[in-house]
């Protein structure tokens, strides 16, 4: 079957990365207001850490079984879970708007961690199924910037939502239950367009590589053999050590970064705020240029060293820049960490389906957030210690160190592009836009 590009793959990656964003929303909104939250609700901070880290924890048990339902069920089912699931738990927490209800917002956070589940892996897969060889790295690049613009409007809009009102604990209250609505409100009308947009794939394989695995008879597909096949994958093993460093370093600096900014430079919640969405925003750029550029090379490896290198670069900056004395200069380092750590993550599911197919994407990409999940939660333990205990350096340089080791591993991973091989056939060829019934 001659490969050709269906619009509908337009309309389903823009409904995926808006309701990718909103959970990002979720994932960050205490921990940006962890000063506010331990007032409101009268916990600890490690407390208020927590409500960002269930994301971690619940991420790393419930993976299987989500990618099995996706290998089994499909993208559509998988989708529809994502997106109820944020909705439901952003209603919970419109119920959880008073003193003595943390209980309850933890739960509420539980059901949209659940839901990250059913988010985080579908970059990659839906760029593959949905499109082609020339727009396929672009394609996940997109749909992983949902996720970093949903962490960026996560850093910037609570703050101002919710400032800081020690002295009037019902106003802060009412602010809080509009942040609450207002997502529970989008939240509710994402769900409703992905169960209109999304459908399990295209009329037509986008691509040689999923018009070969159009082929293979569903019997003989085995989704223990495939986590068995990934296993015994060197290359990547290495990439999923390698990543989960990296992106458990990036999840750690995202938790923390309020009580880093706040340490050094206090009543600055708001800045604080702003220096995350500067982080996150450059990053978004960094994940759209590493998109186009491995479209246009394919040079998966030299490009994820090559990042890699210059987070850790910029990782050095932002440690012994933090406490100069001039948010400026924070500012401008936590920029130029986050064009690089952050658009790395794009990097890591592409490289891993080049390397694994035709073992699912889906799966790969799930097992590599399972390791960023695992490393999230212990370096975001060890870190916050370091900070209460020593100071924010501290915690810094232990990021630092493991990312030079997640450099080595990097260095190590054969770069056997097997998707790529089996595209290079059709590369040049003429692959035709189609229309698909009810989008134009």
């Amino acid at each position: 079957m001659m490969p050709r590009l269906s619009k509908r793959r337009l309309v389903v990656l823009a409904v995926f990365s808006l309701y990718s964003l909103v959970n990002a929303f979720q994932w960050i909104q205490y921990s940006i207001l962890s000063s506010v939250f331990t007032i409101y609700y009268g916990v600890s901070t490690l407390q208020i850490d927590w409500l960002s880290m269930v994301y971690m924890v619940v991420y790393v048990p419930l993976i299987l079984p989500a990618t099995w339902l996706l290998d089994t069920r499909g993208l559509r089912v998988t989708a529809l879970l994502g997106s109820g699931l944020n909705g439901l738990g952003a209603w919970i927490k419109c119920a959880s708007v008073q003193r003595n209800l943390y209980p309850v917002t933890l739960l509420a956070q539980l059901i949209c961690s659940i839901a990250q589940i059913f988010i985080l892996g579908l970059p990659s897969h839906i760029a593959s199924v949905w499109f082609g060889p020339k727009e396929v790295s672009t394609a996940c690049a997109v749909a992983v910037l949902g996720n970093q613009l949903g962490t960026a409007i996560g850093f910037l809009l609570p703050p101002v939502l919710v400032p800081n009102t020690e002295d009037d604990l019902d106003l802060m209250g009412r602010n809080i239950s509009i942040m609450f609505y207002g997502t529970a409100a989008v939240s509710t009308l994402l769900f409703l367009l992905t169960a209109i947009v999304f459908k399990e794939k295209p009329k037509y394989p986008p691509s040689q590589s999923q018009a070969a695995l159009s082929e293979v008879s569903p019997e003989d597909y085995s989704y223990k053999q495939s986590i068995i096949n990934l296993f015994r994958n060197i290359p990547f093993v290495l990439l999923l050590v390698s990543y989960g460093i990296m992106t458990g370093a990036f999840y750690s600096v995202s938790t923390l970064l309020n009580q880093m900014i706040t340490t050094h430079y206090k009543g600055e919640e708001v800045n604080a705020g702003r220096i995350g969405l500067t982080l996150v925003v450059a990053g978004m750029v960094g994940s759209i240029i590493c998109g186009l550029w491995l479209d246009y090379t394919k040079t998966y490896k030299q490009t994820t060293l090559i990042v890699y290198i210059l987070s850790f670069v910029g990782m050095i900056a932002f440690t012994f820049t933090l406490d100069c004395g001039h948010l400026i200069v924070v500012f401008v380092t936590g920029g130029v960490l986050g064009f690089f750590m952050t658009g790395y993550l794009p990097l890591g599911f592409e490289f891993a389906a080049e390397i694994t197919y035709p073992e699912s994407e889906g799966t790969s990409s799930g097992l590599l957030n399972a390791s960023a999940q695992i490393f999230g939660i212990i370096f975001t333990l060890i870190q916050g210690t370091l900070t209460c205990d020593y100071n924010p350096r501290a915690g810094n340089i232990f990021l630092c160190a493991w990312m030079f080791i997640g450099i080595i591993l990097t260095a190590f991973i054969r770069s056997d592009l097997r998707r790529h091989s089996v595209n290079s056939g059709i590369m040049n060829a003429d692959i035709k836009s189609v229309g698909v019934p009810g989008i134009k």
